[in-house]
């Protein structure tokens, strides 16, 4: 097994894949990256902690084809630390394995390729593509709401749900629920279905979506797959496909839509940013005894206050409104996680009363927040 590729394009593969690594896992091969030198000039990199696997395939000029496995965390660390451009890359016995770039070379020694598992990728029984911007924009706008209670496992990821036309994300931890809808683009191929994503498959998908080309979603009954257009990333040396294969979270997420106010209540409109800033700003008083903001509602202004003890803040901003004067009380950080999420100028709040549920929402986007009040 011989090979010779970027340093770069090879520090940028092993970035995709090292995360997926885990330190609990006593057997070393699951610590371990698969490199896979293929005749065609690519190399594949491939980590599993069992749970979640991923692959992307980087350029290289191969020489003699071949496959060792090698610890994905030290190797990344020896890439990032050679000195040139260009990376010799050499399997000189069974498990060890010379790396030469300008003045500098290490040997790393590794498992064989065939004691690493192999990815069992059930066939898919319904597949969806989507734009990779506009998955990663959805899930940014939900991940936040995860439950991260291991005793309520069915709320620790992100619920993905085909119903006619309609694709939803959607993520609860029993005090907020965001939900995100995109309209799906081919009614002619109609999917229907539903799984739960879990946490650390979601951090990973966020991390791996690109803001061009595209991406598939295979389902099946215990996994879903994920392949990611690479070939839109020229410059990282990627090419093909950046796959990601998960098991899925068990169970039966609650009927969500329930929790949806059926009625709009008083509406208020605001410039996102600006009430972020106040959030945050009035926030830093708070203590875990005092953990509240309030927000004081009178025509086309909304007073934010909060208190600790004997500390207090608050602040005065414009926002659009005509209804009834209003004060309501939310943990600070169910305001600001959509708010951070959100790309928007603009986003509207509607309240019923200071005992039911406030509902954040964007134009045209789909995106909802559904965040109960605190009491007073």
């Amino acid at each position: 097994m011989k090979f010779s590729i970027g340093r770069d394009f090879f520090d940028k593969g092993l970035g995709l894949v090292v995360n997926i690594v885990s330190s609990r896992n006593q057997d070393p091969v699951y610590s371990n990256v698969l490199i896979e030198a293929e005749a065609d000039g690519t190399v594949k990199l491939t980590t599993t902690d069992l749970d979640i696997s991923v692959r992307c395939t980087v350029k290289a000029e191969v020489f003699t084809p071949g496959s060792i496995t090698l610890p994905v965390k030290k190797l990344k660390d020896i890439v990032g630390g050679l000195l040139g451009n260009e990376i010799s890359f050499e399997l000189f016995s069974k498990t060890k394995v010379k790396l030469v770039c300008g003045s500098s070379d290490a040997v790393l020694s590794g498992i064989k390729a065939d004691v690493f598992p192999e990815l069992s990728v059930a066939d898919s029984k319904q597949t969806f593509e989507i734009a990779q911007s506009e998955l990663a924009s959805m899930i940014r706008n939900v991940a936040y709401a995860q439950s991260v209670d291991p005793n309520r496992y069915i709320l620790n990821g992100v619920y993905f749900n085909f119903s006619e036309e309609i694709f939803a994300v959607v993520a609860t931890d029993g005090r907020r629920l965001a939900t995100c809808e995109h309209r799906i683009e081919d009614p002619e191929r109609p999917i229907s279905g539903s799984f739960v994503l879990p946490a650390k498959t979601v951090s990973e998908l966020i991390k791996q979506l690109g803001s061009k080309g595209r991406v598939s979603i295979g389902v099946s009954e215990k996994q879903v797959a994920f392949e990611i257009d690479a070939d839109e990333r020229p410059e990282s040396g990627l090419c093909g496909k950046i796959r990601i294969i998960s098991k899925v979270i068990e169970g039966n997420f609650p009927q969500y839509k329930q929790v949806i106010p059926k009625e709009p209540g008083n509406c208020m409109e605001v410039e996102r940013e600006v009430f972020l800033r106040s959030v945050e700003f009035v926030s830093k008083v708070t203590t875990d005894k005092y953990n509240s903001v309030y927000l004081n509602l009178t025509p086309n202004t909304m007073e934010i206050s909060a208190s600790g003890g004997e500390n207090e803040a608050k602040n005065k901003i414009a926002v659009q409104y005509s209804g009834p004067g209003f004060r309501i009380a939310f943990n600070p950080q169910f305001l600001a996680d959509p708010l951070k999420a959100l790309v928007q100028d603009m986003v509207s709040f509607e309240f019923k009363d200071e005992l039911s549920p406030g509902v954040l929402k964007t134009k045209n986007s789909g995106f909802l927040c559904v965040i109960m009040p605190q009491r007073k």
